[in-house]
């Protein structure tokens, strides 16, 4: 199976350059595409940036260019309710683009796309259901994400108020887009900051949030 791994920023793509697979490298379109062997399939891995813009854009050409069959992403998240603890892990069941809002001009809610029946874009079920079956010990959650980290206590409660335990700035993106390819999308989240934490908290403990969360997936990707 072809298989493609979504990966948004250089700290987090450390975990899977240092999980000692054997790496081929190709440039396009100013990306770095890698090709790797993992438990019998060809997995493509590449790495977006922040934010949403250059999620779609990198998802979209991993796509094109590969032909995988399904994505793979994992990374760092900050929680937006009080008990999640860093280095808790988390399966993404939907997310919400909480920055989206077209609601003043067209018959939807707020945040909502107008070819989802909410304001929730979802992962694909089936992969859930399998991982869930695999690893019982993650926990399904719904993902705010959108182009801001969010720091303030007062964000991550009108964030929480929308269903949401964590946050992103890339999945609503990646889920979208895997959905308009009709690629399968599964995410595996890990907490680095806290709803006490911000920033600092961020950048102490991202690096090894993700390698859990890229451990957990490599896992995942052997009992595909």
């Amino acid at each position: 199976m072809k298989i493609g791994i979504i990966i948004a920023i250089e700290s987090e793509l450390k975990a899977f350059l240092e999980s000692g697979a054997e790496l081929e490298e190709e440039q396009v379109c100013g990306k770095t595409i890698y090709r790797t062997n993992m438990s019998g399939h060809e997995v493509y891995a590449t790495m977006t940036g922040y934010g949403l813009i250059d999620a779609a854009a990198a998802t979209q050409l991993l796509i094109l260019h590969t032909g995988v069959e399904l994505v793979l992403n994992f990374g760092v998240v900050g929680a937006l309710v009080p008990g999640l603890k860093v280095k808790d892990l988390f399966l993404v069941e939907k997310a919400c683009p909480y920055g989206y809002d077209v609601s003043p001009i067209d018959p939807v809610k707020k945040h909502q796309y107008a070819e989802y029946p909410d304001e929730y874009i979802p992962l694909d079920e089936g992969l859930r259901k399998a991982a869930l079956a695999e690893m019982p010990e993650l926990r399904e959650v719904v993902i705010a994400s959108g182009d801001r980290f969010i720091e303030e206590r007062s964000d991550k409660e009108k964030l929480a108020a929308l269903g949401c335990q964590i946050c992103d700035m890339e999945i609503a993106a990646i889920a979208r887009i895997c959905l308009h390819n009709k690629v399968r999308c599964l995410s595996v989240k890990c907490i680095s900051d806290t709803f006490e934490g911000d920033g600092g908290d961020y950048w102490a403990n991202v690096v090894h949030s993700a390698e859990v969360a890229f451990s957990m997936l490599r896992n995942l990707i052997s009992k595909l």
